[in-house]
């Protein structure tokens, strides 16, 4: 059963617009559906089965690990329309069934796999985007979504943060932790390839920071670390000076921004998903999240990094120009204060 947080969520997400009726009765195909990004997604189709659908949509959830996604989705156990289909996406792909939506998102996203699995990191975003378009391709689909990323904008001057969708800035391609964020540019010009060429439908998106409920508490990214430290109640531990500075989306308000595109954006065009209003320093946050729970009494606490597989990006500052998908109808709700206070909540929740 899902925990209250997630209920409210989905139900937030499904009346944030009103696009949802050329879903129904349709065949979604999601790659990396466990992951923390998609699985919403996931969540929020079976939930407009129960609430909004008459015939029923179907998902196809394309995943590597089905121990794992067993576990994220145990909820959905019963769940007939909920599709496991357990191959790597660089792997060849089989699939008879119609399709009529795709959702690309499996990928590499921790900074802890660029140096330790550089090739592993790479290889979803363009050998499997390669393999998902031409699937694509072959089924006519309706609707291609490709999970790209704000830091595929490299380092930019700061004239040009907020950043829009048409400003880039240099990336070392020599730097190993440029793995990710070279194969997300290839994986971008392959989709713009595919749809010049052969008229795939294609659109990306580009989330910023984006935490909430069901978010990996291990993969080192310093907001995961601090949720991790408020739930175990624990003093926030920040292995950096703090002074880079993010803008932190809540999971609902992404989750609704990545539909958004899928069902209303232009084909062949990329939109930043990222709430520029929260923008703040990794130290001021940690102090925020230790003021939300003074009963906590806990402290913030700087030290050095000792693990040597994290690779630190040298972004000092970033933050999305959301005007674009504004244009479509979106807008973020959700404050850092309630965000993170929902985050929180919700692994309470589960972790009773």
């Amino acid at each position: 059963m899902r925990n209250s947080i997630v209920e409210n969520d989905l139900e937030f997400i499904i009346n944030s617009d009103n696009i949802w009726n050329s879903l129904e009765g349709k065949n979604i195909l999601i790659s990396g559906a466990s992951g923390f990004l998609p699985a919403y997604m996931v969540e929020t189709i079976l939930y407009l089965n129960e609430t909004r659908f008459n015939d029923k949509t179907n998902i196809f959830a394309m995943v590597r690990n089905e121990e794992n996604a067993l576990k994220r989705f145990s909820n959905y156990d019963n769940r007939d329309e909920l599709k496991f289909i357990i191959n790597d996406v660089c792997n060849t792909i089989d699939i008879n069934d119609e399709i009529h939506y795709i959702i690309h998102a499996a990928s590499q996203a921790s900074p802890k796999f660029y140096k330790k699995d550089p090739v592993g990191t790479i290889c979803p975003n363009v050998v499997g985007t390669h393999n998902l378009l031409e699937i694509a391709r072959e089924k006519h689909v309706k609707g291609f979504l490709f999970f790209s990323s704000g830091e595929v904008y490299g380092e930019i001057e700061g004239n040009m943060i907020p950043t829009r969708e048409e400003y880039y800035g240099y990336v070392d391609p020599l730097d190993i932790r440029s793995s990710y964020v070279e194969s997300k540019r290839m994986g971008e010009t392959m989709c713009i390839s595919w749809f010049k060429q052969y008229g795939v439908p294609a659109k990306i998106v580009r989330p910023f920071h984006t935490y909430g409920p069901g978010m990996n508490l291990n993969d080192g990214r310093v907001f995961a670390d601090f949720v991790y430290n408020l739930i175990k109640k624990e003093d926030i531990v920040i292995k950096s000076d703090g002074k880079a500075v993010r803008a932190f989306c809540y999971l609902a308000d992404a989750t609704a921004g990545f539909f958004t595109v899928l069902l209303k954006g232009k084909k062949g065009e990329a939109y930043n998903v990222g709430n520029d209003k929260c923008e703040i320093s990794i130290i001021e946050l940690a102090k925020k999240l230790v003021n939300l729970f003074p009963e906590y009494k806990l402290r913030v606490i700087q030290e050095k990094r000792q693990d040597n597989d994290y690779l630190e990006s040298k972004i000092v500052r970033s933050s999305p120009d959301t005007f674009k998908i504004s244009s479509l109808g979106w807008e973020p709700h959700y404050s850092i204060e309630e965000g993170f206070k929902r985050t929180i909540k919700s692994f309470e929740l589960e972790f009773k």
